[in-house]
């Protein structure tokens, strides 16, 4: 509970149509596995204890009334089990009879909810059999073990932020499935109890339902479909289970198995409603719904879901698949160059300024000047390329800087800044032998100066360098390079930098400049405003200072993207990083960026602007408004 996750399964048993007393085995057998797996939710197929292809059979009452009794001796069977069971049978109600998922709960039915949409054509012909249960509303039923059940497509299962809705098969595939409805109306978790028959690419269209449902209801999303025992007298049912959250298919199994199959997988419900609590439109859409909601509560005797294995990934902004990686750095680098030459052609300045440090930063923001020069067929001498050492800056930054700009035809300019500093700490009062922030500041600003004025000089943009995470840490010198015209990395973080540079030096230019481009990946990064050592060497380096990036980064992108309190995010940090990190190391870098994300905000508030490149943004203009004078104190109690 603390930590919002919860294990869920989707099961297929094995089913010998009609063949009642085989379907309950199979179907309690799979109850087990899940239970073993300290599940707290099965969802099973549609119809399972009878078999979705009874056909006629199912207007025969003694399948009928064997079936109520396989529901009861579920009930029975389920008490004490600490797991909510979703399962699939008929139920006659008032002369019709409606498709239905029994939801099951420590010896009680909690509810029976009818299917909504009945398909009729193709190879469809349910309503044959069949009456819809879309208008199905405020209805109890009476059985002989349990008198009032709650009936109808308007309920949600609910356990403190748990909330449980249930729709069957063709509901998924309509215009406005009632999950749609259930989801705005509370429900994070939905079932779906499913007879789909496989044709040639059907699983697939399939799979993007799901995920894209629960991505439109920021939802989870567990679908379990019947298997291959099913008649196949004219269609093939291969058992399709599947597990989405937001969007991302979380677990899927190997269809046409042959045995009992039972997949889990944690969901993070703490994630799905801080998505909700951002969406406005989500909040919103709660006028449109046709019905109020019946919250049938029940109780969990425990949240405990045994082994933690749901993969965390060290890297949330960067893609681990290689195709998708290569396709999300070319999209960014046309978001940035895009974004820039929109900039250029509205301020009809056809010049653009930079600093280059030999670093990576710098160095990604040359490649995308580049980038939109080329494609606005602007010379590349009209790149104003300034290297500024100081005392800090090393042999090896300082040539690659110099190479760099020279292999990629930029209007190179070099401005050592030392006697302007050492002038400026006259000026200021200050010793020039006492490192400290005003020694690095004064550098800094000294820069942005002169880049702001060669900028003024020669009618030319000053682009800024400056990236998300630097941002998030306050990690830059406000007024100095956290100023500039027009930014272009200021959505783009640390680890993301790499992986953009590494793209260019691999796809897109030629050996030299590839070569120059590898050694300032493999360069430590550095804002080499202290002196170097005696053998020329960098002797500052940022994440000795503030802490690793990757780090960073991952607090960075689960405390913005999902508001993750800092105990569940040292949490999934522990798991992510168990093999390189201790808890204490995570818990020091933690409370260092949630410290420094506050006191920094000032910094944040006066950004120039930039484009926002993927899900988390900082800009005081668009995805955070925040005080700069705000206390840290309840994120630093973990």
């Amino acid at each position: 509970m603390k930590n919002g996750f919860i294990k869920v399964s989707s099961a297929c048993p094995i089913t010998d149509i009609a063949n009642i007393e085989f379907n309950i085995k199979n179907i309690k057998n799979c109850i087990d596995i899940a239970l073993k797996e300290k599940s707290k939710l099965i969802v099973l197929p549609e119809l399972c204890i009878t078999s979705y292809t009874c056909a006629d059979l199912f207007l025969q009452n003694q399948l009928l009334e064997h079936s109520n009794k396989a529901i009861e001796e579920l009930c029975s069977y389920s008490k004490g089990k600490d797991i909510l069971i979703a399962v699939g049978a008929p139920l006659l109600y008032r002369t019709c009879l409606y498709n239905c998922a029994y939801i099951i709960f420590s010896g009680k039915i909690l509810g029976i909810i009818p299917k909504s949409y009945i398909p009729n054509y193709n190879e469809f012909y349910e309503k044959r059999w069949f009456t819809q249960g879309l208008n199905v509303v405020n209805e109890t039923v009476d059985m002989i073990f349990q008198k009032d059940i709650p009936f109808g497509t308007d309920l949600i299962f609910t356990y403190n932020k748990f909330k449980f809705g249930f729709e069957i098969c063709e509901d998924l595939w309509t215009t406005i499935p009632p999950s749609s409805y259930l989801s705005i109306l509370g429900a994070n978790i939905i079932g779906n109890l499913s007879a789909s028959n496989e044709m040639v690419s059907k699983a697939d269209y399939r799979r993007g339902l799901v995920s894209s449902q629960s991505a439109r209801c920021l939802s989870s999303y567990i679908y379990s479909s019947s298997g291959v025992f099913e008649s196949s007298t004219d269609l093939l049912f291969s058992g399709h289970l599947l597990i989405g959250e937001n969007g991302t298919i979380l677990k899927e199994n190997s269809r046409f198995q042959r045995e009992n199959e039972v997949i889990t997988s944690i969901i993070n419900i703490d994630k799905l409603n801080s998505e909700r609590l951002k969406n406005v439109s989500f909040r919103d859409s709660v006028k449109y719904c046709p019905f109020k909601v019946r919250e049938i509560a029940f109780e969990y005797n425990s949240l405990d879901i045994g082994k933690f294995d749901r993969y965390i990934d060290r890297h949330p902004f960067v893609p681990n698949d290689e195709i998708k990686r290569e396709k999300r750095c070319s999209e960014i680098f046309k978001i940035q160059s895009s974004a820039l030459a929109k900039r250029i052609n509205h301020t009809k300045i056809n010049k653009a300024v930079v600093g280059i440090s030999g670093g990576l930063d710098s160095t990604l923001a040359l490649l995308v000047i580049i980038k939109t020069f080329d494609m606005l067929s602007i010379p590349r001498k009209n790149i104003i390329t300034i290297t500024m050492p100081g005392f800090g800056t090393t042999d090896r930054t300082y040539s690659n800087a110099v190479n760099l700009c020279k292999f990629l035809g930029t209007d190179l300019r070099e401005i050592n800044i030392v006697d302007a500093c050492i002038q400026h700490f006259k000026d200021i009062g200050h010793l020039a032998k006492v490192h400290d922030v005003t020694y690095e500041n004064v550098q800094a600003r000294e820069r942005t100066q002169i880049l702001m004025d060669i900028a003024n000089k020669e009618c030319g943009l000053l682009i800024g360098t400056g990236d998300l995470s630097e941002l998030a840490l306050g990690w830059c010198t406000y007024n100095g390079d956290h100023m500039s015209m027009y930014s272009v990395n200021c959505s783009i973080p640390k680890t993301l930098v790499r992986y953009l540079v590494k793209y260019v030096a691999e796809k897109e230019v030629s050996q030299n400049i590839s070569e120059i481009l590898i050694d300032i990946l493999n360069t430590p990064v550095s804002p080499e405003l202290l002196p170097k050592d005696k053998s020329g060497k960098i002797t500052q380096k940022t994440e000795d200072i503030v802490g690793p990036y990757e780090l960073h980064d991952f607090f960075l992108y689960h405390f913005m993207r999902y508001g993750t309190e800092p105990s569940k995010i040292l949490f999934l940090a522990k798991h992510a990083f168990k093999e390189d990190y201790s808890e204490e190391v995570i818990k020091k870098w933690l409370y260092k960026f949630i410290h420094r994300f506050f006191t920094q905000q000032f910094k944040r508030s006066a950004l120039p602007d930039g484009p926002k490149v993927g899900t988390v943004s900082l800009s005081p203009r668009g995805d955070l408004r925040m005080p700069s004078d705000a206390s840290s104190t309840l994120w630093k109690s973990f």
